[in-house]
């Protein structure tokens, strides 16, 4: 069975929106894109190499395909794997894309998603796509969430825990700081919440 690996840079107060460029993702009025970039530095370009170079697929909501599919193409160096990597797309309106190799999904997006968990192949990485996340973690499909966890508040912006988070355990797998204050944590699936009293 493939997992569905969350990977996501992600605020201290939650929020992913537009962490790679100030115009990536302005949409609600976000002034904040690209507050990655203060904070970068090689121990992080290291542990985003070592995902980057990983055997995957993708799997993307639509907005998230529409920024990438311009760009990664051009960028073919920085990151083969997304090059050769199939493409699931979540998308009730996009059929199709010249990004390729593509694969659009629509309908019951959560049950297809399902059934590509459990054929075989690459795990399923999740960059971006917020919206998708949130149907993800309402049907519990996310088995690993890696974090990039940046030293700021944003205040505003689409959160990564929002309306389909569910009660959920999760185990640390690893973890690191760098040196600019970024916590990188793999966090993986661990069952129901236990509960008990001090």
């Amino acid at each position: 069975m493939r997992k569905i690996i969350v990977l996501e840079h992600v605020s201290l107060d939650g929020v992913i929106q537009a962490p790679g460029g100030p115009d990536e993702d302005n949409s609600g009025g976000f002034a904040y894109g690209g507050w990655e970039a203060p904070y970068s530095d090689e121990i992080l370009g290291t542990l985003l190499s070592k995902q980057m170079n990983m055997p995957f697929d993708l799997l993307l909501g639509r907005k998230t395909y529409e920024i990438w599919a311009p760009y990664w193409p051009q960028h073919a160096d920085v990151w083969p794997g997304a090059i050769k990597a199939t493409k699931y797309v979540a998308s009730n309106t996009m059929t199709s894309g010249e990004w390729q190799p593509s694969v659009f999904l629509c309908g019951d997006i959560a049950e297809k998603i399902t059934q590509i968990k459990q054929q075989q192949g690459p795990d399923l990485h999740v960059w971006g796509s917020g919206d998708l996340i949130q149907t993800l973690m309402k049907r519990d499909l996310i088995d690993v969430f890696w974090l990039m966890i940046y030293p700021i508040t944003l205040g505003s912006g689409k959160r990564l825990f929002a309306g389909g988070t569910i009660p959920a355990a999760f185990k640390v797998m690893e973890s690191k700081v760098t040196p600019n204050g970024v916590i990188v944590v793999n966090y993986e699936r661990a069952g129901a919440i236990t509960i008990g009293s001090l």
